[in-house]
């Protein structure tokens, strides 16, 4: 059998960081990004079938969000203002994702790839899915630009206002839920959190 690097790429997502036009307090790796994405998108599929009367596939979501950025791990992360600057930049690095996701999968086995290629292509996938994980992508960056104030940093201020403003044109009840019930606290101290 032929030597498989798919591991050791995705392991490589923690030396990838993001918001890399902004100065920050702490910078934040590719691998911290999805694993927040991965429990929020956790729970905006519980809160859909727990309140909100859905029958969302919970783990597919969350599996969508464990590997939802692995093509930064070959292109890095593209600057938003670069990437959605017009159309024809974010249609031609829509098409650069799928060409580094096609390469990673094609790293692993063969008989392996079935089973990671769902999650790499989103073509046919269920839209209301694609929706809670954008929505859980978006409410991870938000988390982010709440962190960079709560440490002094005002370099996050219009980030943290526009993507407030998109998350709320989603329509969302379940990001709109997890914002007022949840989002709040990550304003908190560890000793206020006790």
């Amino acid at each position: 059998m032929k030597e498989s690097r798919f591991y050791a790429y995705i392991s490589r997502m923690k030396h990838i960081f993001r918001w890399s036009l902004m100065k920050n307090s702490k910078e934040e790796s590719l691998s911290v990004h999805t694993l927040d994405t991965a429990v929020i998108a956790h729970c905006l599929g519980a809160l859909r079938n727990r309140r909100f009367g859905g029958s969302c596939d919970i783990e597919r979501l969350v599996m969508l969000a464990m590997y939802h950025d692995c093509s930064e791990i070959l292109t890095g992360d593209m600057p938003t203002p670069i990437k959605y600057y017009n159309p024809e930049i974010k249609e031609a690095y829509k098409k650069v994702e799928v060409i580094a996701n096609k390469k990673l999968l094609d790293m692993l086995p063969e008989d392996l790839r079935p089973e990671y290629e769902p999650y790499f292509d989103h073509s046919g996938e269920d839209p209301e899915l694609l929706k809670l994980l954008k929505a859980a992508d978006k409410i991870s960056a938000l988390i982010k630009c709440v962190e960079e104030e709560n440490a002094g940093n005002r370099e996050f201020s219009k980030a943290k206002s526009s993507i407030m403003q998109s998350i709320a044109e989603m329509n969302l009840p379940e990001a709109d839920t997890f914002i007022s019930d949840f989002l709040p606290s990550y304003g908190l101290t560890i000793d206020e959190l006790n």
